[in-house]
């Protein structure tokens, strides 16, 4: 159980996002707002919401019990995140940006490959159902994390913190929309930052605790038993940002192209220093608890929180780890929103809705989806590291491809972009079903490749039409 002062610190920082929540409501007006913050974000805001919703628990509790279970070995991840990163500012941002305010401000990635393929509606719905599958498992990680979380801090069962958990991470998002979300995230995004590089900091350097005390195989980059396919699995991490969502839509929202390059260089700083403090902090708990192993190496970042610092501090910390949890289901929860609201129930059911009816739809959503992703995060064994894997696959490999070929072939056509879909979501299911030799390759890097080559070939067979050439050709000019 944490201390009384802790829960103070804890509680105050919950009610600081729910007055941001609440003020957030007040500058949502119509479903633009809601769901892209009326592409109205400073470059800052704009950084720290992309890396906040990108790292989420996995961050703080997921990549420091690995570290902690398996040894430095895991920081393969990190390299292919950052390179992965850096990438996806540089190559697919401005384009993004730009393109989908050209194609008569697209909302939605589903939205903006129905408007970019002049489709009638196939694309929109295979995208948009695609977009809902994964952002379920997505969520539900951030759900066992909260539980997590709670099941520590107030010694609660695991269903009862799970469902606390829940509707704490659920209220602003409700309410706020993309306003809320986004500046929640900033103040997150700081908060995760200072807590891991303070924590890891605190072990090495008040606490007389080095690594030698650590088998040899735990501080070694290339372990003895590393395997081709494991460092290409880890590697290959980096290809789940092209197609991710709920970062995409951050690259939509910022308010002037020309702040990209600064946004970059703030996202890319941060990213960096915290993946670093991940990787140390999981060291650091191998090495302090050394002889008294936890019983859940994903609780490494609260055990060090609850035995190091005062209870005033203790508590600051904790709350990083709800404010990592936070900043990656609010956005999940907000794209799912958007997803419904304009890529189904305006395409088919109404179409003349007002902007009042559709942010409620909106907000029901969020509900909705919070619901289903919860009943699937009940299963006590579930890990935030798994659940994040198999998600940012099935994003990476669906729609990392066809994000990329959209933006820079002319040739691309509406029957490409759905085979790059299908072909990427059934491989990344089917290939998590096998197991043995090349089955134990992270299934994003089959699924990446399969997708883009069935895009590539289906486009090649039943060429894009002369309109949709003509809009490619008009965008390109505007770069």
């Amino acid at each position: 159980m944490i201390s009384t002062p802790a829960l103070i610190t804890f509680f105050g920082y919950l009610i600081l996002l729910l007055v941001i929540g609440t003020l957030a409501y007040k500058a949502t007006s119509t479903s633009s707002d809601y769901i892209l913050g009326g592409r109205k974000m400073g470059p800052a805001v704009t950084a720290l919401s992309v890396g906040a919703s990108d790292m989420s628990g996995w961050l703080l509790l997921g990549l420091p019990g690995s570290v902690y279970l398996s040894g430095l070995g895991e920081m393969w991840i990190g390299i292919g995140l950052v390179i992965g990163a850096w990438l996806n500012w540089l190559i697919v941002a401005k384009r993004l940006r730009i393109y989908t305010f050209f194609t008569d401000d697209a909302l939605t990635m589903p939205d903006f490959l129905e408007k970019r393929f002049h489709d009638t509606g196939l694309l929109r719905l295979v995208s948009a159902s695609i977009t809902l599958l994964f952002f379920v498992f997505y969520t539900s990680s951030g759900m066992v994390g909260g539980a997590i979380l709670f099941e520590k801090v107030f010694g609660l069962d695991y269903t009862t913190a799970l469902m606390i958990g829940s509707a704490i991470i659920v209220s602003y998002t409700f309410v706020g929309g993309f306003f809320a979300v986004s500046w929640t995230d900033f103040v997150q995004g700081l908060l995760m930052l200072f807590a891991l590089l303070l924590v890891p900091a605190m072990v090495f350097g008040g606490n007389s605790v080095n690594l030698d005390t650590l088998p040899p195989a735990m501080t070694q980059p290339i372990p003895d038993d590393a395997t081709l396919i494991g460092i290409l699995s880890l590697l290959a991490w980096g290809l789940g940002y092209f197609g991710q969502p709920h970062i995409l839509s951050r690259f939509m929202a910022i308010g002037e192209v020309k702040h990209l390059p600064l946004s970059r260089r703030i996202a890319m700083g941060w990213m960096l220093l915290s993946l670093a403090g991940a990787l140390a902090t999981g060291l650091a708990g191998a090495a302090f608890f050394h002889g008294t192993p936890l019983a859940n190496a994903e609780t490494v970042f609260i055990e060090l929180s609850r035995v190091l610092f005062n209870p005033w501090v203790a508590g600051i910390l904790i709350a990083a780890i709800l404010s990592a949890i936070m900043s990656t289901i609010d956005s999940q929860l907000l794209v799912c929103s958007s997803v419904v609201t304009e890529d189904f129930y305006k395409k088919w059911l109404r179409p003349e809705a007002s902007e009042k009816e559709k942010v409620m739809v909106g907000r029901l959503t969020v509900l909705s989806v919070a619901v289903i992703a919860t009943l699937i995060a009940l299963n006590p064994e579930s890990t935030v590291l798994e659940l994040v894997s198999y998600a940012w696959a099935g994003f990476g490999a669906s729609f990392g491809p066809v994000i990329l070929l959209s933006l820079y072939w002319r040739g691309y056509s509406r029957f490409g972009a759905v085979a790059t879909i299908l072909v990427g979501a059934a491989t990344v299911v089917l290939w998590k079903q096998a197991e043995g030799g090349v089955f134990d390759l992270y299934e994003i890097l089959p699924g990446f490749l399969f997708a883009t080559l069935a895009g590539i070939m289906v486009s090649l067979m039943l060429p894009a039409d002369n309109k949709t050439q003509v809009l490619h050709r008009e965008f390109e000019q505007k770069l």
